[in-house]
C-alpha cells in the first residue's frame, strides 16, 4: 500500500516520482562515495593535484546527493494547515545550497592548482590514468541513472550538472595522464585542474540563478504575464479585464497563477463556473499552472 497516497491526483504522481528518484540518488550515492575514496588514495599516491581536486569534487557531489536525499524526504510531507503548500521548496534550496558548495569547491580547487604550478611535483602518470580511468566509467554510469530526471527537477539538474563536471574532469585528467607519460610535462597537470573549475564555475552560476529565481518567486523562466494575460482574452471574450496578475514557481514543475478578473456582462452561477473551469483547464494545459486563484470583481 502506497503511505503517501492523498486526495489529491497531482500530489499522488508527485510522491511516485519521487520516490524513483530516491532510488536513483541511493544509488549515485554509492558509487560516487566509493570512487571519491579511491581518488583520494590514488591522488595522494601518485601525487596528482587532478585527481584531489577530482576527490574533492566527488565529495561536493556526495554531499549534494545527500543533501538531495533530505530536501526529497522532507518534500515528501504532505501539506498542512501551515504549510499549504508542502515543502517542495525544500528542494530549491537545496539546489541553492548546491550551488554554493560548487562555487566553493572552484576557488580552492584554483587556489590548489596556482601552488601546484608554483611547485610542481613529480607525477606517477600511468597509476594516475588507471585511476581517472575508473573515475570516468563510474561519472559515466551516474549521468546514465539520472539522466531522465534533468527536466522535470532543478535539484536533479543541480546534481547532474555535478556528474557532467566529474565527468569533463575525469576526461581532462586522463588526458593529462596520457601527456605527462609520454613528456613529462607536469604543469598539464594543475592546467587541467584550473579549466574543469572555469567551466564548473559557470555551471554553479547557473543553478545559483535558476533557484534564486524561483526562491524569490520571480515570474517562471520563459513565461510573460502580459502574454498569458492577452491569451486568456483572446481566447476568453467574457474576459473584460485582468489585474493584480501574479504567476510564480513552487518548484520548476509547479506553477502557480493568480488575478483578479472583470467580466463584460453579469454571470450566472452555472455561466461563471463554467469560465472558470475553462480557464483552468486551458492554464494547466498551455501553461503546466498546477493552481490557478482567480477572483472576480465587479
Amino acid at each position: 500500500m502506497d503511505h503517501h497516497k492523498t486526495d489529491n491526483p497531482f500530489s499522488d504522481h508527485l510522491f511516485e516520482y519521487r520516490t524513483v528518484e530516491k532510488k536513483r540518488l541511493l544509488l549515485s550515492l554509492l558509487i560516487t562515495a566509493t570512487v571519491m575514496i579511491v581518488e583520494v588514495i590514488g591522488g595522494l599516491i601518485t601525487n596528482s593535484i587532478a585527481l584531489i581536486s577530482d576527490a574533492g569534487h566527488m565529495f561536493t557531489h556526495s554531499f549534494a546527493i545527500a543533501v538531495s536525499l533530505i530536501a526529497i524526504i522532507i518534500a515528501r510531507k504532505p501539506p498542512c494547515h501551515h504549510r499549504t503548500f508542502g515543502l517542495y521548496r525544500a528542494e530549491i534550496l537545496a539546489a541553492f545550497v548546491n550551488g554554493l558548495f560548487l562555487l566553493l569547491i572552484v576557488i580552492t580547487l584554483i587556489y590548489e592548482a596556482i601552488l601546484r604550478i608554483i611547485h610542481p611535483l613529480e607525477i606517477l602518470a600511468f597509476e594516475m590514468l588507471v585511476v581517472a580511468l575508473v573515475g570516468l566509467g563510474v561519472n559515466l554510469l551516474s549521468i546514465f541513472i539520472l539522466q531522465g530526471s534533468i527536466k522535470k527537477d532543478l535539484n536533479i539538474k543541480g546534481l547532474f550538472y555535478h556528474i557532467i563536471g566529474d565527468t569533463a574532469s575525469s576526461i581532462g585528467i586522463v588526458f593529462a595522464a596520457i601527456v605527462i607519460y609520454f613528456t613529462r610535462w607536469t604543469f598539464i597537470d594543475p592546467l587541467v585542474s584550473l579549466f574543469i573549475s572555469l567551466i564548473i564555475a559557470i555551471w554553479a552560476f547557473g543553478i545559483l540563478k535558476d533557484s534564486t529565481r524561483i526562491l524569490l518567486e520571480m515570474t517562471p523562466k520563459g513565461l510573460n504575464i502580459e502574454i498569458v494575460t492577452k491569451e486568456l482574452r483572446d481566447q476568453f471574450p467574457e474576459i473584460k479585464n485582468l489585474y493584480n496578475v501574479h504567476f510564480w514557481t513552487i518548484t520548476p514543475e509547479m506553477l502557480v497563477f493568480s488575478a483578479h478578473m472583470k467580466v463584460n456582462n453579469p454571470m450566472s452561477d452555472k455561466d461563471h463556473k463554467q469560465l472558470m473551469s475553462g480557464i483552468t483547464k486551458y492554464l494547466r494545459t498551455n501553461y503546466n499552472i498546477i493552481e490557478s486563484t482567480i477572483q472576480l470583481s465587479q
